[in-house]
């Protein structure tokens, strides 16, 4: 029996993940929640395309799932950090607890539309860090043949912003030729991949959530604290 939205899936080799089935007693009770990236402005955006395809996939798996809308998003630096899009991308990275990335490649890197919403999401935020202990999971489109030069700028970003990155990822070659005129995507091994990468991407948002402040708790930053309460302390001698 096929599935209404996701034609393309094979619904008896399709299996939907559980915390039960990943042995976790202890889970949210609010289903994954994924923020979801594209790279690019144009009307037929293929990154936004693959980005759309993966969200199905997910919603059908049980999480919610928020894309961000990159236009009118000014350059990172050019207005203050209340301008409306800024504050609603960080809203979206707080409430987040995994993300997918997706853009086109340009010139062998990630676009300026991609990188701009990267560069609006700051490492530290007060006491909380936006992006720290969130899972990820990286994609491109090419125009050519298959490059892997974006995901791998993409997993570079995503160390420096403190993310699990997962170990799949997919690359889209030739992508206007997997696309249908309504944005759809054609069934290829690629679009297999997508399914593989969000799968595992759920998988992962699964087992980390509710554990990632523990996980990303480190020595170096609690002897940081403990040297600034005893200056604190003195301080008040």
């Amino acid at each position: 029996m096929s599935i209404p939205d996701l034609p393309n899936l094979r619904p008896g080799q399709l299996d939907l993940p559980t915390p039960e089935k990943l042995g976790l007693r202890e889970t949210a009770a609010h289903p994954p929640r994924i923020l979801m990236l594209y790279g690019s402005l144009r009307e037929r955006s293929f990154s936004r395309f693959l980005v759309e395809e993966g969200a199905r996939i997910l919603r059908h798996f049980g999480a919610e799932v928020v894309i961000f809308n990159p236009h009118e998003l000014p350059m990172a630096g050019s207005v203050a950090e209340d301008h409306p899009k800024v504050a609603e991308l960080r809203a979206l990275c707080l409430w987040s607890e995994g993300q997918v990335w997706c853009s086109p490649e340009r010139h062998g890197a990630v676009t300026a539309v991609m990188k701009n919403q990267i560069d609006w999401i700051p490492l530290e935020l007060g006491a909380v860090r936006p992006s720290q202990g969130r899972t990820l999971a990286v994609m491109q489109v090419c125009g050519g043949s298959q490059s892997f030069n974006v995901v791998n700028t993409l997993r570079l970003l995503g160390r420096w912003m403190r993310m699990f990155t997962i170990p799949n990822q997919s690359s889209v070659p030739m992508a206007y030729k997997e696309f249908d005129e309504a944005g759809r995507m054609r069934p290829s091994a690629y679009y297999d991949r997508l399914v593989d990468v969000m799968e595992e991407l759920y998988k992962m948002t699964l087992l980390l959530r509710g554990r990632s402040d523990y996980l990303t708790d480190r020595y170096s930053e609690r002897s940081e604290r403990a040297r600034a309460a005893i200056d604190r302390q003195l301080g008040k001698i």
